[in-house]
């Protein structure tokens, strides 16, 4: 009986040690398939194949960014399954998935297209100066904007004018697009918190200053252009800032309005940054 007992115990002992290699091996291969790379390539036009300098390339994963040298050339920390964003002012920006056999050392060369760009029609009105300052002064049309000041950045940005939506139904009027996302990010947004990386690093910051096509933003908040412009309208931003701003400055926008928000939740709110509405049931 002791030596049944005593095999018994050996065997499950082996089932053990088994096991336990067993994941030790899975760890070790799963920490392999996470190790960090550089990821080497250059960036061409496709048309005349001539390298473009100071293209934009960003790591959505890790949220690192870097720009391509006087060759096109660029490096940047990278693991299987991240996704690059590449982008160069008149050119259509692209989004690459890293595999394992781009991670080999190889330098890519990567062709983007131009991108075909439809102009807007443009006003201009002329204003008639007669050349006195005081008279003149009286007959330029005045900036029908206020200003306030974001966190982070020096400079200070004109807010819309509060105005009152006028709703067809009753859906529609409960619908605001700061409860929507607030909502949906919830209390540990991972959203906001990758915004607030791409401020942090000077890299980030000088390439988001550099960039005005929010398609980074977008990206990393799940939303549409539309949407994005929603939410900073019903944050009070004016349509000129809305248009205008630098990719940081929308940034630095979205984060203002979320934390006013967050603290309208918690009783202590700038109520001159977040329009509140009174919904009549």
């Amino acid at each position: 009986m002791q030596i049944k007992i005593l095999i018994f115990l050996l065997f499950i002992g082996f089932i053990v040690e088994l096991k336990a290699q067993n994941e030790d091996i899975v760890s070790k291969d799963t920490i392999t398939q996470k190790e960090t790379y550089f990821l080497k390539g250059k960036i061409i036009s496709i048309t005349d194949k001539k390298p473009l300098q100071s293209a934009h390339i960003v790591n959505l994963n890790s949220v690192h960014g870097t720009v391509t040298n006087n060759n096109g050339q660029f490096e940047i920390p990278a693991t299987a399954n991240d996704t690059i964003f590449i982008s160069y002012i008149g050119y259509q920006s692209i989004k690459l998935r890293i595999t394992n056999d781009l991670l080999k050392g190889n330098e890519l060369e990567i062709a983007i297209h131009e991108k075909v760009v439809n102009i807007d029609e443009v006003m201009v009105k002329s204003h008639v100066l007669i050349g006195v300052l005081v008279v003149d002064a009286k007959n330029v049309p005045k900036d029908s904007y206020s200003r306030i000041h974001i966190s982070g950045l020096p400079q200070a940005y004109e807010i819309g004018k509060s105005y009152n939506n006028t709703y067809s139904s009753g859906i529609n009027a409960i619908f605001n697009p700061v409860d929507f996302w607030y909502n949906k990010f919830g209390k540990k947004p991972k959203e906001i918190n990758r915004l607030r990386k791409l401020k942090e690093g000077d890299q980030m910051r000088n390439m988001m200053e550099q960039k005005y096509s929010r398609e980074i933003m977008m990206d990393y908040l799940d939303m549409s252009r539309k949407e994005l412009n929603d939410l900073l309208t019903e944050c009070n931003y004016s349509n000129r800032f809305i248009n205008k701003a630098s990719d940081l400055q929308i940034i630095e926008a979205v984060l203002e309005c979320y934390e006013n928000y967050r603290a309208l939740q918690k009783g202590t709110v700038k109520k001159d940054i977040i329009r509140i509405k009174d919904t009549v049931f």
